[in-house]
């Protein structure tokens, strides 16, 4: 995504989008069925704290608030002295009401074995994880780390914790060791629950040993559950290790839960930040599930007796856990839930799970779409799509070409099409279509939806005119607003309220068109987008300065068709290193940041090079290195110390291309 506030390209791509004019009105037939209808707004606008209550009713509460909000920039506090539980509300309240026999999760291996898990079973499940956390002397406010694959024991764990109040802070399974540990010793964690591995790309691969890696360091860790998934030669430390099955399952299915202030710690998840060290978002449990729950409710328009909804996220990000989770859960909704991989054992592996279980709803990413795009159409339309009515995209901002080939292909023009934007620290949607009410444009995420306030601001935070472009603030607090950085006061405020005091600033640029829809632009500052996971630049350049052979690294996110942006690199050798520059050492590099990090942060092409443009004051100019790894014209050097180098690195970079 380019940069709205630096470089030549940001105007570019700004014009682009706003010659775009395709527009799609909803058709009347999905209009006069939607939960949302075009007074929503109004509505909202009226009296914002009075909606917000009306949403928060929706919920079931042991206690219900004495005050709505408490604002005190930048703390918010919502529905204060109200007392409530997550896994209540996800899971108890469905079967009290005779809706046990509901499924929950249609959960398909990538093997290809199956489970169909009811509400009252999923509440059983919880219930016996409750009380095995007990057992282990897991109690309120205790943190807890789960690194898993995507299998139905990653929900039953993340709502078991909530269940008795403890802290998850859920690590995505393709982090190493390494990121493991730092979020370990971050959260403090007292217990880690895993799997023996699960199964990716046709085989089965291994989680265990890097939570055995991890705990090699410094930490506080004095137990581990283990999953059995793939029944997988696994190394045991007896004294620390349990399997799951032999902890949970004899304990009884019957568990009374606890209500908690709706302020208390529901979990954490870390996210990049400018600065290497990953920040650890955390969010409260009222206002979170007030706005996940809602948000789910009229941006998917579910309907309970009908709909078989499909969010493809993994529950190490934050939307598996806000429109997997406890979205959807909260709702009652039936999904689909999918462990492996979307070309294994064929390309077609999606759409063959969709026409398996009538798929109406699928939310995913357009780094999916555009490689479904790349594979071609013959893989959808092998398949009966013909139950889909409503698809959602997520993640990273998605381009026109590939939002119509989602509407065509997949959507056979009969769907509208939810491009919604949030973030880990927004907790849920915040700009969206809402379906039935707001016409949609090829890329665009439309506007705020009712009961948020989002505004495109120049430097100065004065609201842009219609036609203009800038910065994407926040004004006005919401529900499932973060809380804070775990444990880093300062940074909180440093990071989201000091570029325009008392006022929160996403991070992201964004245009407002002609007719004033909200297009995003991507990044502003040094986190990259790749394939919609933010990945700090500084993090990556950390992890390529931590091997020997390198002295300097600068980073840079580079538009990448597939992924939306792919990590390029270009580094500095030490003195006296052999083979500098060759493709060995390259293939070296690349495999150590995915030890450091992980997979999802390996550069897409390193470039070994003698000097890295700076200014005389010793900035790298990033912005020139942007422009040479999208193949631009170099923009004004004319401030670096040496202006000779940018013609160097623009003659080399041809090589070193990542063949994966």
């Amino acid at each position: 995504m380019s940069n709205p506030s630096t470089g030549d390209s940001s105007g570019d791509s700004i014009e682009n989008l706003s010659q775009e004019n395709r527009q799609f009105p909803p058709s009347a037939a999905f209009a006069a069925q939607a939960n949302a209808k075009s007074d929503l707004y109004a509505h909202a606008e009226k009296d914002r704290l009075a909606f917000w209550e009306e949403q928060a009713r929706e919920l079931t509460w042991d206690k219900s608030w004495e005050t709505v909000l408490e604002w005190n920039s930048p703390y918010a506090k919502w529905f204060i002295g109200g007392k409530i539980n997550a896994s209540v509300n996800a899971l108890d309240r469905h079967v009290a009401a005779g809706r046990g026999d509901r499924t929950a999760f249609h959960f398909e291996g990538e093997p290809g074995d199956t489970r169909t898990i009811t509400y009252a079973q999923m509440l059983a499940d919880v219930s016996k994880a409750a009380h095995a956390l007990t057992q282990i002397g897991i109690k309120a406010g205790d943190r807890v780390a789960i690194y898993m694959p995507m299998i139905p024991e990653a929900a039953v764990a993340m709502l078991a914790c909530a269940r008795i109040g403890a802290v998850h802070s859920v690590v995505f399974g393709g982090f190493s060791a390494d990121a493991l540990l730092s979020r370990i010793q971050d959260a403090d964690a007292k217990l880690v629950i895993t799997a023996d591995g699960g199964f990716r790309k046709g085989a089965a691969f291994a989680l265990k040993p890097a939570v055995d890696e991890a705990l090699k360091g410094k930490h506080n860790v004095e137990k581990v559950l283990v999953v059995k998934r793939t029944g997988q030669e696994t190394a045991w430390n007896a004294d620390r290790d349990i399997w799951w099955h032999d902890l949970v399952d004899g304990q009884s299915s019957e568990h009374k839960p606890e209500f908690f202030d709706s302020e208390h710690p529901l979990f954490i998840l870390y996210t990049s930040g400018t600065t290497a060290k990953p920040k650890g978002i955390f969010h409260t449990t009222g206002g979170y599930l007030t706005q996940a729950a809602y948000t789910h409710r009229v941006v998917f328009d579910i309907k309970l007796e009908s709909d078989v909804y499909w969010c493809t996220a993994d529950v190490g990000w934050i939307t598996g856990h806000s429109y997997v989770v406890y979205g959807p859960l909260i709702n009652g909704a039936t999904q689909v839930m999918y462990e492996g991989t979307p070309d294994t054992p064929h390309k077609g592996r999606m759409f063959e799970i969709v026409a398996k279980y009538g798929v109406t709803i699928l939310y995913t990413a357009p780094t999916l779409i555009r490689t479904w795009m790349k594979w071609g159409d013959e893989f959808p339309k092998a398949h009966n799509l013909s139950s889909l009515r409503l698809l959602g995209s997520v993640g990273e901002p998605i381009n026109p070409e590939a939002w119509m080939w989602y509407r065509e292909v997949i959507g056979a023009n009969n769907c509208p099409i939810v491009d919604t934007w949030w973030q880990t620290e927004t907790g849920a949607i915040m700009i969206s279509p809402l379906p039935g009410v707001t016409s949609t444009k090829p890329g665009s995420a439309m506007k705020a939806i009712p009961g948020i306030s989002a505004v495109v601001v120049d430097d100065n935070a004065n609201p842009v005119p219609n036609g203009h472009g800038g910065f994407l603030i926040l004004d006005k607090p919401w529900p499932s607003m973060l809380r804070g950085v775990w444990g880093e006061d300062e940074r909180y405020k440093e990071t989201y309220w000091s570029h325009f005091k008392g006022i929160y600033f996403a991070g992201d640029g964004a245009k407002l068109d002609g007719e004033g829809a909200i297009w995003l632009m991507g990044r502003v500052d040094d986190v990259m987008n790749i394939s919609g996971h933010r990945i700090s630049t500084t993090e990556v350049e950390s992890a390529l300065v931590s091997h020997e052979a390198v002295a300097e690294a600068a980073v840079v996110g580079a538009a990448d068709e597939m992924t939306g942006q792919g990590i390029v690199a270009f580094v500095i050798l030490r003195g006296g290193i052999p083979h500098a520059g060759g493709e060995e050492l390259v293939k070296e590099l690349r495999a150590h940041v995915t030890k450091e990090i992980g997979a999802i942060a390996r550069p897409r092409q390193i470039m070994v090079v003698a000097e890295l443009p700076k200014t005389r004051s010793g900035k790298i100019m990033r912005r020139l290195l942007k422009d040479v790894a999208e193949n631009r014209a170099v923009g004004d050097a004319t401030t670096l110390a040496d202006p000779n180098v940018m013609k160097l690195i623009s003659e080399g970079l041809n090589s070193s291309k990542d063949e994966d």
